[in-house]
This record gives C-alpha cells, structure tokens and sequence, in this order.
C-alpha cells in the first residue's frame, strides 16, 4: 500500500510518544511508508514529564517482594510514595490482586532478564539516535544516583549485587564521596549506589522532538488529529481520525495510558492502570548546580538537572487516569528537595502524568493475537522513556518478519488479551 496523499499508508502508528516515533523511525529504516498520529504534538504526553533518565538498571519492576513489607506503611494514605483512591482499588481490585501476585521471588528474576534485554537494545538505539537526531548536547554520561539517608549499606549492597549479576555496573558511596561526587548538595545522604552506566538528558520532551524531526527526514509523516477508532479491513485497517480517515496495512497502537480504550472496541479487554505521577521544575542556583539525577530513596522523590531548571518528580498515584490532580505528594518532597540542593521559584506550573501498567510490570510488544496487522507497544511503566526505542524497534522487525534484537517472549500481548 503506497503512500497517497496522506490518505494512505503502510505502517499507521497511533501515539507520538517515545514508543511511537520510534516504531515510525524503525519502520521507515525498514522501507515501509509510516504515519504517526497523535491529538497532540511529539513528546508532550508521559513521554515529556519524566525523570529523564536513560537508565541501565532498572530492571526490577516495582512489583517484587520488599512492596509486601512496604504495604502496611502505604496503608494510612499519607505518605509521598505512594497514593491511593480507595474507589478506584475498589473498581480495579482484580488488577490490584494480580499485581500483588507478581511480587514473589518465582516471579522477579525472569520479569529483570526480560527488561535487562529491553533496557539493552534501547540504550544503544538511544545514544545512535539522539546523535543522528542532531540532539547530542542533551545527553550526559555522568549516571545516576541513588541515596539513602540513613545508614542503608546493606540495602545499597544487596541492590548492587543484584545488578552484578547482569553485568551493570554501580559504585558503592559513603558521605564523603557522595559530596565529591555532588560538591553543591549538603550532605543529607549516608550511603549512595552510583549508576554509572547510565545516562540522562535535559529534556526528556525535548529527544522526542528530536528523533521526530528524524523520523520526518527519514520520510515519515506525522499527522495531529484525534484517533477516534480503529476498523478492520479485508487487507488492513481503517483508522478514524477527527478530521477524516487513514488506511493502513498496520496499525502500531502506542497510545501509552489511551492504548486500552481504541482496542475495547474490538472485543480487547487490556489490563491496564495508570500509575499517575506528577513534576514541577524550579529555577536553579547557576553557582550551586545539580550535576546529575539524584533519586533519594527514602523521601521517594527524584530531582534532576534539565533545560528549563531543577525538576522534582512525585512518586505514585493509584487513581483514574483523567480524575482531578492531586499535589499531596508534590507538596511533601518539595520542601526534602529544597533541603538538599538549592534552587529558586518555580517554573511554569505542576504537570500531571499516567504511566501504563499492566500487572506484571512489562510491556506489551507485539501482535494481537485475534487480528492480523494489529500491534501492541504499551505499557512500559515507570520505565517508558529508557525502553520506547527498542520497544518501537521490535515491532518495527516483527511487521517486517525479521527477528527482534532481543528477546519479546515475556511481552507478548497474548498473556493478557
């Protein structure tokens, strides 16, 4: 099916977040016409108001066995990592129970092997992009680190035994070498576990944009309109758009947070919660700059270096996707943050976000199991921004009948629909 007009497409991928760009760029690498959709532009859903971390370590899903010691302390409601809508575990107690029922040992080291090859494939996408993108200046190779307050060591080891174990590397530090480390923080923390072999970028929004314009020099198209359905053709799909009509011989459904709702119509019922997460940017101290994201363990909180200032992330909201926003979380670790690194006023106002996740933590990637030319590339949780490219990639090879550069087996769709 050749290009015709806009009318008429190969590969018609619905979401320009992280996942979708990329699938459009890997589909276009493969010589398939594409057509991303999105109401919005590239890059200003989930895929903007994220941490910015291109992280090779996190490959433990929030779901293992320490949230069974961590639930009694959630229970009262009122902490920063953690919030929840007593209606909406009501509602959704079915995915609340098999979330919980992954948190077990049998199940935690398979779910980290099948994201440690994910997280792989995509950070090398990552730093060949972002450099073909013409965007290397919002990388930085300085890693991440996490800290903990209290005398955390043997958790700190235990973390980093375990990421040994897949060959990611980490450094153990104390006080002293977290303020070299860190010289213009106040030395709040007692114990530091240093990614060292991960990177950020200052605009998380900004990369998106980036491989966008890459995806449009690749030939690609990119059209912003509403994705109201998607129709089943004798040879290939119709996708209804608020302002006409595309037909696709494939249709990449990338919608994150959206991805459940276009495929209930077609008899599709996704597990999928919306782990709401909120930040807020300040502006920095130019004399006492944050070098690197710095993830405080304790006060469940994450500060980061970007363009437009230091920005403090919220930890987790269980509640409807489109209810109210609720800055509880963001008022409790502004004040912890403000106590570890100076900054000024804020910039611009608090943003609100949904991460998609399934209740085992992974992604789906792949082909709906009862239509062919169907694919699913949703659900990358907390995690979405390392993974997008590999997860894109992955179903650009499968509409391509190559074999992914990692292994999908744990993500296909059909586990769940």
């Amino acid at each position: 099916m050749a290009d015709l007009s806009g009318k008429q497409t190969d590969v018609a991928v619905l979401g320009a977040g992280i996942v979708g760009v990329s699938a459009g760029i890997a589909a276009r690498q493969r010589g398939f016409s594409v057509t991303v959709i999105d109401r919005r532009e590239p890059g200003s859903e989930t895929s903007y108001g994220n941490a910015g971390i291109l992280s090779s370590g996190s490959i433990l899903p929030l779901n293992k066995p320490s949230l069974w010691r961590a639930l009694p302390s959630y229970l009262a409601n009122t902490g920063a990592a953690l919030r929840w809508d007593p209606l909406w575990v009501m509602r959704n107690l079915d995915w609340v129970a098999r979330f919980l029922g992954n948190a077990v040992a049998s199940q935690t080291r398979p779910r980290a092997v099948a994201l440690h090859g994910l997280i792989n494939a995509s950070l090398k996408l990552h730093r060949d992009w972002i450099v073909k993108a013409g965007a290397p200046q919002r990388i930085r190779e300085t890693g991440w680190l996490k800290a903990w307050r209290s005398d955390a060591l043997q958790a700190a080891r235990a973390e980093q035994a375990f990421l040994a174990g897949f060959g990611i590397e980490s450094r153990l530090l104390d006080r002293q070498a977290i303020s070299a480390l860190e010289p213009n923080i106040l030395p709040v923390y007692k114990v530091g576990l240093l990614h060292t072999q991960t990177a950020s970028v200052d605009s998380p929004g900004g990369v998106v944009k980036a491989y966008a314009q890459m995806l449009l020099g690749l030939g690609g198209a990119i059209r912003q309109s509403d994705v109201k359905a998607i129709e089943p053709l004798a040879d290939g799909w119709r996708v209804v758009l608020g302002d006409g009509a595309i037909e696709a011989h494939h249709v990449v459904v990338a919608l994150g947070p959206w991805s459940a709702d276009i495929l209930r119509p077609l008899g599709y019922r996704v597990p999928l919660a919306t782990e709401r997460g909120y930040h807020r940017e300040f502006k920095p101290n130019a004399e006492r700059r944050l070098l690197r994201p710095i993830h405080d363990a304790e006060g469940s909180f994450l500060m980061s270096p970007m363009e437009n200032g230091i920005r403090v992330t919220s930890g987790v909201e269980l509640t409807d996707r489109d209810a109210p926003s609720s800055f509880a979380q963001l008022d409790m670790v502004v004040p912890l943050a403000r106590g570890v690194v100076e900054f000024g006023d804020a910039v611009g106002e608090p943003w609100r976000g949904a991460r998609p996740t399934l209740p085992d933590s992974l992604p789906m990637i792949g082909p709906a199991p009862r239509h062919a030319g169907l694919w699913c590339a949703f659900g990358n949780q907390h995690i979405g921004f390392t993974t997008g490219p590999a997860t894109g990639d992955a179903i650009a090879a499968m509409i391509a009948g190559e074999k992914p550069s990692f292994d999908t087996a744990a993500f296909a769709p059909g586990r769940y629909i």
